[in-house]
């Protein structure tokens, strides 16, 4: 019997928990935001470092998948912009957009510099 879904599912439990810790502490939006870019660094990271198919599984797909929270996100720019927080929400998608890509190629520079 394979283990994939059970590790996929097991990593998603535990990214979901670390994510309502993080936005809970942090508050919306800017906690989400704060996931995704960690999200988008720790991605990075694990997409160089991490070769066993296994791991991959829990980590990135199950672990980071339910971290990270772009429909969180995507929700959060709407409310944004039916309060008429037009600034704000265009802030907030550039700025959390920007910084998860830059957070990705940091992660992945980083990475290939220590493997």
């Amino acid at each position: 019997m394979s283990l994939t879904l059970p590790l996929i599912a097991l990593g998603g439990a535990a990214g979901s928990v670390l994510r309502y810790l993080m936005v809970s502490a942090i508050g919306a939006p800017l906690g989400t935001a704060a996931v995704n870019v960690v999200g988008s660094f720790a991605i990075g990271v694990l997409f160089v470092l991490i070769s066993r198919a296994d791991w991959q599984m829990f980590l990135m797909t199950g672990v980071l998948g339910g971290f990270t929270t772009f429909s969180a996100f995507s929700l959060d720019a709407v409310k944004l912009v039916e309060q008429g927080q037009m600034l704000q929400a265009a802030l907030y998608v550039l700025t959390s957009v920007g910084l998860s890509l830059i957070a990705v190629a940091l992660g992945v520079a980083l990475a290939r510099g220590l493997a």
